[in-house]
């Protein structure tokens, strides 16, 4: 007899395990950046590779998860929900087989972008989920939720991926990732149901393709409501891509103590998804976003006010981080149901070239930004002012241009 899955109706009335599944799904992205970034001396002394070969491991992953987010939600759009994500897991598990036994630099880049194609569908797809199951503050409420569980992953990748360094190697993080892709690959197959309606479905016709992606990219509200995530999220991926010189060099922290930097950071998406949570329906959410943003102008005046004046400790120098994402996670949710109700018949689309402009900024801060920057604290202050600064301005123009929005879309 085959397995019955959940309908959508069970979910709405039980949301609780679709949110621990989606968290899951997004957790994906997260470890496969933070659970590694302990390994790179052991992979440097492995393969004898410079700092440069290895930061392009992380810069590969993230260009090729930046390509493919063009191509998930649109997949995701014609040919449904629950096929593209078990494809997706299924190409991971390949892909993080072929990190574990990679004998050369090389083809750990080749696999690392192997990884990078398939990691996006989790935060893709996964928020595409939530708005076809849910609406309004239901909706809001939901991905906060979701928000605050998988935010537990880059607090405990690195420190899991610092264990496992000095337990057995760089290669075990690899076979790690490897058993919680195959976990997480029967748990969708059991628990996740198709939510997008064949009628609801999108053409693959190329022409279709060509009219959908010009219809989006030609609204400037798509354009500001991205580049404000992307220059938000900029502000503290710095302090990720940069944590083996931030933390090592700089602050003096060892391999096994990088929850020195991800544990607060995490801290701060909880409160502010926490936060964003409660607010959601009791006050609009423009004014969440403005009080996003008030936290994240405290955090980068703290940051630089700290640099200045206090000498290096790892204790103070993390907790203007912990304050920059509180905001985020308050300001990047709302900015992304703003996107999503701009575009009601369009979201995977919407949603993957949103993730699209956020990790190709991503991948171009970790290849040439972040070797320029993460020499001094005071550089890397600077730099979340900047992507602070170029965030806000994003949101205030999205304010002044949009059009208005069609009766419930949000």
């Amino acid at each position: 007899m085959p397995h019955k899955l959940p309908t959508i109706e069970a979910l709405r009335e039980r949301p609780g395990p679709l949110i621990l599944l989606l968290a899951a799904l997004v957790m994906i992205g997260p470890f496969s950046i933070d659970m590694y970034l302990p390994a790179f001396p052991s992979i440097a002394a492995t393969f004898g590779a410079s700092p440069a070969a290895l930061q392009q491991t992380l810069s590969i992953y993230l260009i090729a998860y930046a390509v493919m987010m063009l191509w998930h939600g649109v997949l995701a759009d014609a040919l449904g929900r629950r096929p593209m994500i078990l494809v997706a897991l299924t190409i991971y598990a390949i892909a993080t087989l072929g990190c574990a036994i990679a004998g050369n630099i090389e083809t750990l880049w080749l696999f690392r972008a192997l990884q990078g194609v398939s990691a996006g569908v989790g935060l893709v797809i996964g928020r595409t989920v939530v708005r076809d199951v849910f609406q309004g503050a239901a909706a809001q409420k939901m991905m906060a939720r979701t928000t605050q569980i998988f935010s537990i992953a880059p607090a405990i990748a690195p420190v899991v991926g610092g264990l496992l360094v000095g337990f057995s190697g760089w290669r075990a993080v690899f076979w790690g990732l490897l058993i919680l892709v195959i976990l997480l690959l029967i748990w969708c197959y059991r628990a996740l149901p198709e939510t997008l309606p064949p009628e609801a479905r999108q053409s693959l016709h190329f022409g279709a393709l060509c009219r959908s992606y010009r219809a989006v990219i030609s609204r400037p509200e798509f354009i500001l409501l991205a580049l404000t995530s992307a220059l938000n999220f900029g502000g503290f991926f710095i302090y990720i891509a940069g944590a083996p010189s931030f933390l090592i060099k700089l602050l003096g922290v060892s391999e096994q103590g990088f929850a020195w930097l991800f544990v607060p950071m995490i801290l701060g998406i909880v409160s502010g998804s926490t936060i964003g949570g409660k607010l959601a329906g009791r006050i609009s959410p423009e004014r969440i976003i403005t009080i996003g943003y008030l936290c994240m102008g405290a955090a980068c005046v703290l940051n630089l006010s700290l640099c200045l004046f206090l000498p290096a400790n790892v204790m103070w120098n993390v907790l203007p981080i912990m304050l920059y994402t509180t905001g985020t996670s308050m300001v990047t949710p709302n900015a992304f149901l703003f996107m999503l109700a701009t575009f009601p018949t369009m979201r995977g689309l919407a949603s993957s070239l949103q993730g699209f402009v956020q990790f190709s900024l991503a991948a171009l801060i970790s290849a040439l930004l972040v070797p320029l920057i993460d020499t001094s604290l005071l550089t890397l202050a600077f730099g979340m002012i900047t992507f602070a600064v170029a965030g806000a301005v994003a949101w205030i123009a999205y304010r002044k241009t949009r059009a208005p929005l069609a009766p419930g879309a949000f």
